[in-house]
């Protein structure tokens, strides 16, 4: 064991220790260590990644927890508003928040790892007090567009320092960082002492049921500690008193999941959970047996995705990246490719990982405008689960190439 790193022997939820490895993905660098592009190249930590599942409570989760200071330090890259899929689910999530709860004018939405302030932007717009929680330079963004942010992590004293200030909050988000925390148990804790009584808790997170459907092994990094199923989440929030209320699949991130939770017997329960429930129990998620062949799926894509390049002329096989987004850095070091193999990533304007490397590489991250200007025969689409979108989107800006899918099954969109 490390400074900045500890191996998870028990479930994080139940605690039990008969833990399945599914998948182990090999040593990797976190997915957000990105040094400048002409950097001279020094020591980068890397960490094993293995994915595990409790025999226990059917949780799936991984073995390693990295200090969240590695994981998302003040550089810490992302920004959740350069993504346009993002933007909408946001939207639609105030949208029916605000319906579904009936909000008043001086309720509080407090948004967990609120990033760029993108959740917080449409509540703030409507009328309501809104206050982001973030530790990284994404603050700073969130702060510039005039919405309040916290600098800091998550945490009893936080939340206390929160309900000094702003009293206690109707609506506590966590979009896609409710399974990056430690110690899940003290979390929610933290989130029942922020909550009003009648205050209600939405989390989005990965959804397992999609990961296993699409062998989207991409997903699976250091800062993704847990994947829950609805089965797993109902194990975690019911001994703190809570019931799921809500449940919406959403297409954020490949597929993941929505959920409300509210303090028993506070709120209706919609027939949506007992819906998914079935859905789950139907996958084979409930007893485990749908992951059954998870890891060969797997290791038969990134075989495939070996033999679709090496299958290519040479004469005519240079290949760029489009979209640089974390799980891009699972897949790139998983299969293997270097700067010898894809020249470079291309970026949105304005993100913080342009004129970077990814992680674990010498692959430089560039501005999308090349893309028009030095035409590459080949684009691999990094951000595969919204090739619908990109595909059209970056043939209006002409590029008259080839496109590679590269899950679940690699392909060539001509």
């Amino acid at each position: 064991m490390s400074a900045t790193s500890r191996p998870i022997t028990h479930c994080q939820i139940c605690g039990e220790g008969n833990l399945a490895s599914l998948l182990f993905l090999g040593y990797l660098t976190p997915v957000n260590t990105m040094p400048p592009v002409g950097s001279v190249a020094t020591e980068q930590p890397s960490y094993p990644l293995e994915l595990l599942r409790c025999r226990g409570c059917g949780l799936v989760q991984i073995g390693l927890e990295v200090a969240p200071e590695v994981l998302f330090p003040f550089s810490y890259p992302y920004l959740s508003g350069t993504t346009r899929i993002l933007r909408d689910n946001f939207a639609q999530l105030y949208a029916e928040a605000s319906e579904r709860l009936g909000l008043r004018p001086s309720d509080l939405i407090v948004d967990i790892g609120s990033n760029d302030g993108t959740l917080l932007a449409p509540f703030q717009q409507g009328g309501y007090r809104v206050l982001g929680i973030e530790p990284s330079q994404a603050g700073d963004v969130a702060r510039a567009r005039g919405i309040d942010t916290l600098r800091g992590y998550f945490d009893a004293a936080t939340v206390a320092e929160v309900k000094r200030s702003h009293g206690m909050a109707r609506i506590v988000t966590a979009a896609n960082v409710f399974a990056h925390i430690a110690d899940p148990h003290a979390v929610v804790d933290a989130i029942l002492d922020l909550l009003a009584p009648d205050g209600v808790f939405i989390s989005e997170s990965h959804y397992l049921l999609p990961l296993v459907e699409t062998v989207q092994y991409d997903t699976i990094y250091h800062e993704h500690l847990r994947y829950y199923h609805l089965g797993a989440l109902q194990r975690l929030l019911e001994p703190h008193g809570l019931e799921i209320l809500h449940v919406r699949r959403i297409p954020t991130h490949g597929g993941s999941i929505r959920v409300y939770a509210a303090r028993g017997g506070q709120r209706p329960i919609d027939a949506s959970v007992a819906a998914q429930f079935a859905a789950e129990e139907a996958a084979g998620l409930t007893d485990g047996s749908g992951l059954a062949g998870f890891r060969s799926r797997v290791i038969a894509s990134k075989r495939d995705l070996h033999a679709l390049i090496a299958s290519f002329d040479p004469a005519a096989r240079r290949i760029w990246g489009i979209s640089a987004p974390s799980r891009a850095s699972t897949l790139v070091n998983y299969v293997g490719l270097d700067d010898g193999i894809l020249e470079c990533v291309l970026e949105v304007a304005g993100s913080h990982k342009l004129d970077k490397y990814m992680p674990g590489t010498r692959i430089p991250v560039v501005d999308e405008a090349r893309l028009a200007e030095d035409q590459p025969d080949y684009a691999l689409l990094l951000s595969w689960h919204i090739a619908d979108e990109l595909v059209p989107i970056l043939r209006r800006k002409g590029f008259r190439g080839k496109f590679i899918v590269p899950l679940p099954s690699p392909r060539v969109i001509e």
